[in-house]
C-alpha cells in the first residue's frame, strides 16, 4: 500500500464522503442512484477519493453497506479511488473484511480503500437484587472530567465545547443496535487485534491463535489502501499511529476532539513499510453555492437531521428547506445540535475555501474530504462542482 505525498498548503488533495442520504419523499433506489451520479461527477471535477460511510437503522440513509456500495461507485467510475469510510468492526470478523474488499480489488486492482471504524457498544451487565452488578461490586463514581469551553485556534478553527453523549445511552437508537446490528451474546472484539489480522490476511500470513494458517482468497495479496478512522484521540488513534497507518479523523462527526485526535496519531506514530512519516486526512461537512446566503438555505435543515441522530431517534429523511424551517426549536434540542451547525462549512465557493485552508493548517491536514447533504440531488452536484473548481484555483 502507498499513500500519496502531503502537498504543501493549501494545495492537499480533496476528496468526498457519501452516507447515500434518502431525501425527505424520495426512496433507497433513488438515493443509490444519486451517489452513482455523484460519484461520475466527483471523478470528472478531480476529486481524489470517494469514500462510502455505513449506518443502520435510519430511514434517511442508504448507505448501509460500503462493500456493495462501493462496487456500484467503481463499476461506474474509472480512475478515482473508491472506498469504505467506514467498515464498522464492532460486527464484523476481519475475514469478512478481507475476502469482501479482496474481492473488490479484484474487481477494480489498485482502485480501493479500506477504511476501518470501531464501532461497537458492550451490552449492559445484568443488574443484581441488590441493584449493583450482578458480577462485581460497585465501584466509586469517577470524578466528573472539568468542562471544554469552547475556543478558537490561531488559524481561526472554532472547536466547540464536547458534545454529551450520555445522552444516547439507553436511547432506542442504541438499544435497537445492540439487539440487531451486533449477534447475540457477542461482544465487540479487540480492535487493535481485529486490525492486525487483517494486515496478517492481506500479507498472507496470518495465523489462528492455535498456529493454525490462515488464507483470505480473494484478499491475500489484496492492492488495498488501510485507514483507520476516529472522532477522538483514543484506541483508533493510537492504533493507526503505533501500526504506522494512515489516519483519518472527524471534523464533521466531534469538532470539539478532532485536535486531540490528530496529537494522538502523531504522538503514537510508528514508522512502517506503509508510512514513513504520520498521515492525516480530515473530514469537514460543506455546502457550497453560488453565494452565501443561497448556501445557507440550502443547508438549514442540516440541524433538524443531525437532531434525529443525536435525540438517539436515528437519521430521518433529510428536510426540505420549508420542512426545516416550520420546526419549532426548544433550547434543550439546539444544544444538541450548536456544535455540528457552527462547524458545517456553508457558503460561497471562496467561503468555503477560506474555511477549508483553515481547517487544514489547525490540523496540518495532509488530505481533506468532505461531505455534502442538501434536498435536492442537483445542489449537491453543484455544490462539489463549485468547491472543486474553487480548490483547484487557489491551488494553482
Amino acid at each position: 500500500m502507498s499513500v500519496p505525498a502531503a502537498s504543501g498548503s493549501p494545495a492537499v488533495p480533496l476528496s468526498i464522503l457519501d452516507l447515500s442520504p434518502i431525501p425527505s419523499g424520495s426512496t433507497p433506489a433513488q438515493a443509490l442512484r444519486n451517489t452513482v451520479d455523484l460519484a461520475q461527477r466527483a471523478e470528472a471535477a478531480g476529486y481524489a477519493r470517494y469514500w462510502l460511510a455505513e449506518h443502520h437503522l435510519a430511514t434517511g440513509v442508504a448507505g448501509i453497506s460500503p462493500a456493495l456500495v462501493i462496487q456500484l461507485v467503481a463499476a461506474a467510475t474509472e480512475r478515482i479511488r473508491v472506498g469504505a469510510g467506514a467498515v464498522q468492526l464492532g460486527h464484523r470478523t476481519a475475514l469478512s473484511v478481507v475476502e469482501e474488499f479482496g474481492l473488490l480489488d479484484a474487481l477494480y486492482p489498485g482502485r480501493i480503500d479500506l477504511g476501518l471504524g470501531r464501532s461497537g457498544f458492550r451490552r449492559p451487565k445484568p443488574k443484581a437484587a441488590s441493584g449493583g452488578d450482578a458480577d462485581a461490586a460497585p465501584a466509586a463514581a469517577p470524578a466528573p472530567a472539568p468542562k471544554k469551553e469552547a475556543h478558537t485556534t490561531p488559524e481561526g478553527l472554532l472547536i466547540p465545547a464536547p458534545f454529551d453523549i450520555s445522552s444516547l445511552i439507553g436511547s432506542p437508537l442504541l438499544t435497537r443496535y445492540v439487539q440487531l446490528v451486533q449477534f447475540p451474546g457477542s461482544e465487540p472484539a479487540d480492535y487493535r487485534e481485529q486490525v492486525e489480522l487483517i494486515q496478517a490476511m492481506i500479507r498472507g500470513d496470518a495465523r489462528t491463535p492455535e498456529g493454525l494458517e490462515a488464507h483470505a482468497l480473494p484478499g491475500e495479496g489484496a492492492d488495498l489502501q488501510l485507514w483507520i478512522l476516529g472522532s477522538s484521540g483514543g484506541v483508533s488513534a493510537e492504533t493507526a499511529g503505533s501500526l504506522g497507518l494512515p489516519f483519518g479523523a472527524n471534523y464533521h462527526v466531534s469538532p470539539a476532539a478532532i485536535l486531540e485526535a490528530v496529537e494522538a496519531y502523531r504522538k503514537a506514530f510508528v514508522p512502517s513499510r506503509t508510512l514513513a512519516r504520520p498521515h492525516v486526512l480530515v473530514s469537514a461537512d460543506v455546502v457550497v453555492a453560488e453565494d452565501d446566503a443561497t448556501a445557507r438555505h440550502l443547508a438549514s435543515p442540516y440541524g433538524l437531521w443531525v437532531h434525529s441522530i443525536r435525540s438517539g431517534a436515528g437519521a430521518i429523511p433529510f428536510p426540505t428547506p420549508e420542512e426545516a424551517a416550520a420546526h419549532v426549536w426548544t433550547d434543550q434540542e439546539r444544544g444538541l445540535v450548536e456544535d455540528r451547525i457552527q462547524t458545517q462549512f456553508a457558503g460561497s465557493p471562496q467561503t468555503v475555501v477560506e474555511r477549508l485552508r483553515v481547517l487544514q493548517q489547525a490540523t496540518g491536514a495532509d488530505e481533506l474530504l468532505v461531505t455534502t447533504i442538501t434536498h435536492d440531488h442537483q445542489d449537491r452536484v453543484r455544490s462539489l462542482e463549485l468547491l472543486a473548481a474553487a480548490w483547484q484555483e487557489q491551488s494553482a
